[in-house]
């Protein structure tokens, strides 16, 4: 069989995949999608607001690394504030003067390789406490987390096409 042009991408690789395979590929395509969409950007695009709110490129970024630690370290593994560092009160949208846009990507990174070395001991159906829910899974989190970091990815693909017109899963 001939590779299709363009080849296929990430998520349709698992086309056939297990639900698993499908729910992680689904998940690292959009965490991979919204790294992209702060890249290339300068300092002063990634901090630009074009919206009302504290969203901007580096803010979406930085609030969902916060995300990734509130569910994989906090619910599923049950850590501590303290253990996790604490989750930023503002969910992680302000940004402090000091941080740099390669300082996002990298503390970002850190916490997806973190959710992945979490959920790795976990099965799908397996269920923690949670406060809100009473029990939460390993699958109702991977979705959520799909559904966050895709409607973040969504806000910062509007963002960047403001801020410089780029546009689509690699600008």
């Amino acid at each position: 069989m001939t590779q299709p042009d363009p080849p296929l991408t990430v998520d349709e690789l698992v086309s056939t995949g297990g639900e698993r395979d499908v729910l992680e590929a689904f998940l690292d395509l959009y965490r991979r999608v919204v790294i992209r969409k702060l890249m290339g950007v300068s300092a002063e695009q990634a901090r630009l607001r074009l919206v009302p709110s504290l969203t901007t490129l580096a803010g979406v970024v930085k609030h969902l690394a916060a995300v990734e630690r509130e569910w994989f370290q906090l619910v599923l593994a049950q850590r501590s504030y303290d253990e996790i560092g604490g989750v930023p009160h503002d969910d992680g949208w302000a940004l402090g003067t000091e941080e740099t846009v390669e300082d996002l990507i990298a503390d970002y990174e850190r916490a997806c390789t973190q959710s992945r070395q979490v959920a790795s001991g976990f099965e799908l159906e397996d269920s923690v406490p949670h406060a809100r829910l009473g029990r939460v899974s390993l699958r109702w989190i991977y979705i959520h987390m799909i559904e966050e970091t895709a409607r973040h990815a969504g806000h910062a693909d509007v963002l960047r096409e403001q801020t410089d017109g780029a546009t689509g899963f690699d600008g």
